[in-house]
């Protein structure tokens, strides 16, 4: 029998891992080559593996719901079975995940961590058996000589209260900052069948979580988040918490715009077989002003600030289950309108119906959002982690509006806008941030009705 691995593919830049969502082959099922054999998800984006090879499934390596690393196998496949043939693996004993999910998981980082010194660590599970922490925090404590038993009184950020790389940083750099009780050593615990009071003693302190207390009424009806919904939600308190938003408004006069679109937009829909939006234009005249405005177009890492050489601009998608995705156009500032359309018009249709794959989605450096498509005249967005800036761009309606002529003043009918720029003020000042949606304002207003696409 040749068993030849199937592998958890490279998806996309910092994607390291991506979760097993269901099996689209049984054991002993014959699998054609590029044929899909498991689905699995990112962040935010359902995909498939692909068979790398033909044969029949002898072996699932995981259950659905495991996380996998980037480059470990995910099955077998046996090359040399015929059609006819079918080899069942032996079924891995089921566990409870309870129990198994921690050991494994620990076990794992163990064996990553090999090198880290024999004094300071053992053991990697605090008190409760819940508390991990990623090689890159392990790696920087061994760096930095911080002990395990210090590593435990560090307060995490991250899910489920983990520790982060921007934790240990900022304990590094403020080793007098507050920390948590260390909790009692793993080692000195004593199970007895009979509650005692010592459990309670060795158990770390719960999390009290600030949310408010719900009521329940008769009819009400209970609707469990789904996986893109929870990592909606934790994205958003988390950018919230991380960075002290701020919010400009600007009005724009977009009539020489909506002209030059209602003149172009047939003989355009005739020649190419698809749509004009306005998404293109915005996204178009964004990439323009970041490059006058490059410091927008930064992340923040501990107390540096990471100026980034490439402008990809995403934009906000919602698909047909409510929830929102953010296709990146990338290197959006060397490409023409055209381009750009074409990019927009096939990133939204297959953003709706989740065909968009992991790298698509990476990489983004500012990202815009139409909350005029749904009738909304302005908004305040939250910014794109680890991004320092978003703009919401308003629905445009006719106002009425003076216009400055030689002649003097008169009021006309014009074509009117709101854009509304967020931004992270620990390094975006009032002064960068107003300026640079004012730019943005100004090329709208100033678009030229002799543009060519």
């Amino acid at each position: 029998m040749a068993e030849k691995p199937i592998l958890m593919p490279k998806m996309g830049e910092s994607i390291a891992e991506a979760t097993v969502i269901r099996w689209l082959k049984n054991v002993g099922e014959k699998v054609e080559k590029d044929e899909p054999l498991v689905e699995i998800a990112t962040d935010k984006v359902d995909s498939e593996i692909p068979s790398t090879e033909a044969g029949i499934l002898v072996k699932q390596l995981y259950k659905d719901g495991d996380v996998v690393k980037v480059g470990e196998a995910v099955a077998f496949i046996d090359a040399d079975a015929s059609a006819g043939v079918v080899t069942q693996a032996t079924p891995t004993p089921v566990v409870d995940e309870t129990i198994a999910s921690p050991v494994a998981m620990a076990q794992t980082i163990e064996n990553e961590i090999s090198q880290l010194t024999q004094n300071h660590v053992t053991q990697i599970v605090n008190a409760d058996g819940g508390r991990f922490y990623s090689p890159l925090v392990l790696n920087i404590a061994r760096a930095e000589g911080i002990s395990m038993a210090v590593l435990e009184t560090i307060p995490g950020t991250g899910k489920d209260g983990r520790v982060t790389k921007s934790d240990i940083l900022a304990y590094v750099n403020d080793p007098s900052a507050p920390v948590q009780s260390a909790p009692a050593p793993v080692e000195t615990v004593t199970i007895t069948p009979v509650a005692q009071p010592v459990v309670e003693a060795v158990t770390s302190t719960p999390k009290v979580e600030s949310k408010p207390a719900v009521s329940m009424n008769a009819g009400d009806e209970i609707i469990e988040m789904d996986r893109v919904r929870k990592l909606i939600a934790d994205h958003m308190v988390m950018s919230k918490r991380v960075s002290p938003h701020v919010t400009s408004f600007v009005e724009a006069d977009v009539t020489n715009l909506v002209n030059w679109r209602n003149r172009v937009k047939d003989s355009f829909k005739k020649r190419e077989g698809e749509n004009i939006t306005f998404t293109p234009i915005f996204i178009q005249v964004i990439a323009k002003a970041i490059k006058d405005f490059p410091m927008i177009n930064v992340s923040i890492d501990g107390d540096k600030i990471i100026k980034k050489k490439n402008v990809n601009v995403g934009m906000a998608v919602a698909q047909a289950n409510g929830n929102l995705i953010v296709p990146v156009i990338k290197n959006a500032d060397s490409m023409n309108l055209l381009g750009i359309t074409r990019t927009v018009n096939d990133f939204a249709a297959r953003a709706r119906i989740n065909k968009l794959t992991p790298d698509e989605i990476q990489g983004g450096t500012y990202t815009v959002t139409n909350v005029g498509s749904f009738g909304n005249v302005m908004g305040t967005p939250v910014i794109n982690q680890p991004q320092v800036a978003i703009m919401a761009v308003g629905a445009i309606r006719k106002k009425p509006a003076v216009i400055e002529t030689e002649y003097g003043d008169v009021i006309a009918i014009r074509h009117m806008m709101y854009l509304s720029h967020s931004y992270d003020h620990r390094v975006v000042d009032g002064g960068l941030g107003g300026m640079f949606v004012r730019k943005v304002a100004d090329y709208l207003e100033q678009w030229d009705m002799n543009t060519e696409i």
